[in-house]
């Protein structure tokens, strides 16, 4: 696929801070089935993008803003080339080892109901990706995708024992059940296309991945119930949303922020079929 993306978050303040700190995770890196063709980010402030990485290898983008603003507007715009790879991530940066994909989180930490849940699919190593599968079809049939009950501080015990959620709520449940089996995994946060060729949305897309000994990487999205195809743009890796937030910041005085998010993506080689 060639996935065109375009994400808008537009930040407004009923009274303007003395300053504004922003850390963006919003640039995509090229691995193995994806490559990146052309990708900008915008703020339309005056200040300096500072390019960083993080642990993880996320490409990471900060700024300042010193200037009494009313308003704040960032733009993401680029083009992703993609390849179905079956689910498999190959090439990508790897920074960690792979027991820090154990450690539990606050969003993650699994509780006796997600344990009990995760040892139905406990298989041999021979079999564990089978085990994940079923795990997957199975999140996806009895979690209920709702964007009214949860929000970005919502665990995954807490969206478990609702039943309800959004992608971010299904690949935490998803982390931590599969970390409680002793399989390492992690969360991913990026953009999708669905079958139709293009999406529109207030936000961006998540789900997770998982080591599977011989093959590396998988990339799981529960709340679509399938592997990751070439719909998807990686993005950003972390333990949890918090280390894979495409925006993340702080800001002294001001009242009332507020904040609007709208999010496309378009496969452009459909649009042109």
């Amino acid at each position: 696929m060639r996935i065109h993306v375009r994400h808008e978050t537009a930040y407004s303040y009923a009274a303007p801070p003395k300053y504004v700190i922003q850390k963006l995770r919003l640039s995509p890196r090229s691995h193995e089935g994806q490559h990146v063709r052309r990708w900008r980010i915008e703020v339309d402030q005056d200040c300096r993008l500072i390019e960083t990485a993080d642990a993880f290898g996320n490409i990471v983008h900060s700024f300042t803003l010193h200037d009494i603003v009313d308003e704040l507007k960032i733009v993401v715009e680029g083009e992703v080339e993609t390849e179905d790879t079956a689910g498999v991530v190959g090439g990508a940066v790897e920074r960690l080892p792979l027991p820090l994909y154990l450690r539990e989180t606050d969003l993650t930490c699994p509780d006796a109901a997600i344990e009990a849940y995760a040892a139905k699919y406990r298989r041999d190593d021979s079999e564990r990706l089978t085990g994940l599968h079923d795990m997957l079809a199975d999140l996806h049939s009895h979690i209920r995708f709702d964007t009214s009950r949860t929000d970005s501080g919502t665990t995954a015990t807490e969206a478990f024992a609702l039943g309800h959620g959004v992608c971010q709520d299904f690949a935490h449940i998803f982390i931590s059940a599969a970390r409680s089996l002793g399989i390492p995994a992690r969360y991913v946060g990026g953009y999708l296309v669905q079958t139709d060729g293009t999406v529109s949305s207030e936000a961006g897309h998540a789900w997770a991945e998982a080591h599977i000994n011989g093959l590396g990487w998988v990339g799981f999205d529960p709340s679509n119930g399938i592997c990751i195809t070439g719909g998807y743009v990686r993005v950003a890796i972390g333990l949890d949303y918090l280390g894979a937030a495409p925006v993340r910041g702080s800001q002294a005085g001001g009242q009332t922020e507020s904040l609007s998010v709208h999010v496309h993506t378009e496969d452009m080689g459909a649009q042109q079929q």
